[in-house]
């Protein structure tokens, strides 16, 4: 059962809990900043070695927001990931979907019972790393949780600072297996307390914002993204006629939700744009005031398309065909993108046919999603 959008009830942040965090991007520097700040134990892993050893000889960030700027110390940067492994509570990864097999391979060794890793967002990752984690010989009795989004939108500036603009205020969350949902929420919600459930893997997966306002964007503005150095998507990209592509692509997003019996809140991408009730609140005009958006967008190497449409959008429309649900925006932005790509998306490996899942009835899949492997 999905739990209330309502966070106003959720109680006071519980601190002190070592939190590793694996990633070297914008929401991996946002998170581990925030967390320092807040209390917790922050140990920082990035697979570029050289890339982080300026924080590991320095383990400081400057981080800016609304309250201003400041430099945060955390706990470490750490050279070996299975050190910042021991003893963490919660292993947050706010990488790419792209980089998530890598990650499953450098972790799978070090996980232990009882460890909660959380993916925001997953792309179906919590499902996809605990199998390749899994083959790799660990069955550790691990919950693996996505959301729908980062919990920070936020920028890097330079190899140690960060500025947020905004903070979730909704975090819908699902569990793999999702008979461990309770207590990984528990653990989850000492670091974001904007954490709620909303039921299994794939259901927190079906609230990924990213493979729903990207394609549109990047497709209906492939031509200015090519032709000027730097181009705002959210801003002079983001027209009528783009939102109403977008406002239908999420409306098959929800039919496909509704379909396999995932209950509302769905988080409708609209109310992203038109009302504080998203899982930002009303932060639109605040993404497009900020300019940090503001950039180049490579249509082959951006991760609006490597991870959003080659893998997140694969995989909505892969559940599409499952549910039987009609999506002829979905599968349209998707060939449009493997036209210029040169490939075919519907054979990706993030699709349910890849996982072994597409042969399932909806009740079967439920019950594997619930109990794990």
């Amino acid at each position: 059962m999905a739990e209330s959008a309502d966070v106003s009830r959720q109680g006071p942040r519980q601190f002190a809990m070592k939190i590793a965090i694996l990633g070297g991007g914008h929401g991996a520097y946002a998170a581990a900043a925030d967390l320092s700040e807040a209390g917790h134990a922050v140990h920082l892993w990035r697979r570029d070695a050289a890339a982080a050893s300026a924080l590991r000889a320095d383990p400081r960030i400057v981080l800016s927001d609304a309250a201003g700027r400041r430099e945060v110390r955390i706990e470490s940067a750490a050279a070996d990931v299975g050190v910042a492994l021991h003893g963490a509570e919660l292993v947050l990864i706010p990488t790419p979907a792209t980089a998530q097999d890598d990650i499953a391979d450098a972790i799978a060794p070090h996980l232990v019972d009882g460890q909660v890793v959380f993916l925001p967002p997953g792309s179906f990752g919590s499902f996809a790393m605990s199998q390749r984690v899994r083959a790799a010989g660990n069955l550790a009795d691990v919950a693996w949780a996505e959301t729908g989004t980062l919990p920070y939108l936020a920028r890097k500036h330079g190899g140690r600072e960060v500025h947020i603009t905004a903070r979730a205020v909704r975090l819908p969350t699902g569990v793999y297996p999702a008979r461990d949902a309770e207590r990984a929420l528990a653990v989850i919600r000492r670091a974001y307390p904007s954490v709620h459930g909303c039921g299994d893997a794939l259901c927190g997966a079906l609230m990924n914002a990213g493979p729903i306002i990207h394609p549109p964007l990047v497709v209906m503005n492939a031509a200015p993204l090519q032709h000027f150095e730097a181009w705002d998507i959210h801003s002079e990209g983001t027209q009528p006629a783009v939102r109403a592509v977008t406002d239908r692509l999420d409306h098959e997003r929800i039919a496909v939700r509704e379909a396999l019996g995932y209950p509302a809140p769905h988080y409708p991408l609209a109310d992203h744009y038109v009302n504080d009730r998203w899982m930002y609140g009303d932060v639109h005009r605040q993404l497009q005031k900020s300019g940090d958006w503001r950039e180049h967008i490579d249509l082959h190497q951006h991760r609006y398309i490597t991870e959003d449409t080659v893998i997140g959008l694969a995989l909505l429309a892969s559940v599409a065909r499952f549910a039987q649900v009609d999506a002829p925006v979905a599968h349209g932005l998707l060939a449009i993108v493997g036209a210029f790509l040169g490939r075919d998306l519907r054979q990706g490996k993030r699709t349910l046919e890849a996982l072994g899942l597409a042969d399932l009835s909806i009740e079967q899949l439920r019950r594997r999603l619930h109990d794990g492997k």
